[in-house]
């Protein structure tokens, strides 16, 4: 059976090759590329690396993912990719600040506020604001959702004053959370607890400030008549690193979680690369963090103009196979577009099947790094074999290179690669997620 499969994905290659190259070059005339480029031998190569002792599990924060950052961005350089920037930096750095509040006071038309109706997003040691500070004053009035308009004004890249319908008094606090992880800014946003409209307030802030470095590896594929719409494929490359001895090992070496998903994401870097007929500037990311809050996919999407980014390939756990055997992987949200029906179809005759996400209750779509961009109305998915009823490794010491079938890790990276060749093309547009179902 899969020397049959084999043998229908290469002959796929061939009609793509055939009818949808420029004739003149070896490469795109060959209908052997994507074996040549998708090898078992190269993928366990790569998963050699990403999934080693020497790689201490990748934890996100520590030396050890440094390593893996650099593999990473010698495999993309190797590859020919572009940086995003143009810069020839296929690191994509960023840095999260971590904050304790020490003291709080506010007053409003000189009067005292109570600090706990005071909360602060700021990566400052010290914060004096008042009407003279410039700040823009908006408002979360009753009746709306308080953690998404606050998130929103955070992302707004603004100085906010945020007056805060006391209806949320129950929930206020909760608010504090966002200031317990975020992303390096200059810009900063109070919010306040109250029912007034005040034209004079006074709020002083001392916290004390962590910062941690953190980095995306990232390479392109320039497009060639559509360079301004992007197609991202993804995968996370951080795991949860070193921890209590079990039988003597203590490294949570994390091959199928997620080094699986970057090595797919490293092949069809090489095999787009190759190939040589993207219309859409291709977009290939090994986000950091994800095991500790997602914090590399949100900072990747804020990156973009999520109406630019016509579909995302976010791979995790395709090193195992499927509940449906082999050849077969699940699309989590696949109700919500109809990217899975595009893919399904440009995979006829070759006996491989994208199912729907089989545990809906488990909302794997908002838990990996498709999420981000998903909630902004980009058709993002995530594509898996993970056995969510029995994933014996998953986030533990045996998660290693020997518990994957990489036979049909390699099956599933071809048939992304061939699934996706009418959207790298401009020729499919998956719908759009409907951003209200989100909320």
């Amino acid at each position: 059976m899969k020397k049959m499969i084999h043998g229908l994905l290469t002959l796929a290659a061939f009609f793509l090759l055939s009818a949808g190259c420029k004739a003149g070059t070896k490469t795109q005339q060959d209908p052997e590329l994507i074996d040549k480029v998708i090898s078992v031998k190269e993928v366990r190569r790569v998963e050699e690396v990403l999934a080693s002792d020497a790689m201490r599990g990748r934890r996100a924060f520590t030396p050890d993912i440094e390593k893996a950052a650099d593999f990473i961005a010698a495999e993309f350089k190797t590859a020919g990719l572009e940086s995003l920037n143009g810069d020839g930096n296929y690191r994509q750095a960023f840095t999260m600040v971590r904050t304790k509040p020490v003291t709080t006071t506010a007053s409003m038309e000189g009067q005292p506020v109570d600090a706990r109706q005071v909360i602060v997003v700021s990566c400052l040691p010290v914060l004096k604001v008042n009407q003279q500070s410039g700040y823009e004053k908006v408002f979360i009035k009753p009746g709306a959702s308080l953690q998404t308009e606050a998130r929103q004004f955070i992302r707004a890249g603004k100085n906010l004053l945020v007056l805060v319908n006391k209806s949320f008094a129950n929930s206020f606090g909760n608010l504090a959370r966002l200031r317990s992880s975020m992303f390096k800014t200059d810009k900063h946003v109070v919010f306040v607890l109250t029912d007034t409209d005040p034209s004079a307030y006074e709020i002083s802030m001392e916290q004390e400030v962590t910062e941690h470095p953190l980095a995306n590896v990232v390479g392109v594929i320039p497009g060639k008549s559509k360079k301004d719409e992007f197609v991202i494929f993804s995968g996370h490359y951080d795991h949860i690193g070193v921890g209590k001895p079990v039988n003597g090992d203590s490294i949570y070496n994390g091959a199928n979680d997620d080094a699986a998903g970057v090595t797919a994401v490293i092949m069809l870097a090489r095999y787009y690369k190759s190939l040589g007929n993207n219309e859409r500037t291709l977009v290939f990311t090994a986000f950091t963090a994800e095991e500790v809050g997602g914090f590399g996919s949100q900072y990747f999407s804020r990156q973009f103009d999520p109406a630019k980014v016509m579909a995302m390939f976010n791979i995790e756990m395709i090193g195992t196979e499927s509940k449906w055997g082999k050849n077969s992987a699940f699309i989590t949200g696949y109700e919500k577009t109809d990217m899975g029906t595009i893919m399904q179809k440009n995979l006829e005759g070759t006996g491989f099947v994208f199912h729907p996400d089989p545990y809906p209750n488990q909302q794997l779509f908002y838990r990996s790094d498709n999420a981000t961009l998903a909630r902004l109305g980009v058709p993002a998915h995530t594509i898996s074999t993970a056995k969510m009823e029995n994933e014996p490794h998953y986030h533990k010491v045996s998660d290693d290179v020997s518990t994957l079938d990489l036979d049909n890790m390699t099956e599933i990276i071809k048939s992304i690669a061939l699934s996706a060749r009418g959207i790298i093309a401009g020729k499919e547009t998956p719908a759009r997620v409907k951003v209200e179902e989100l909320r």
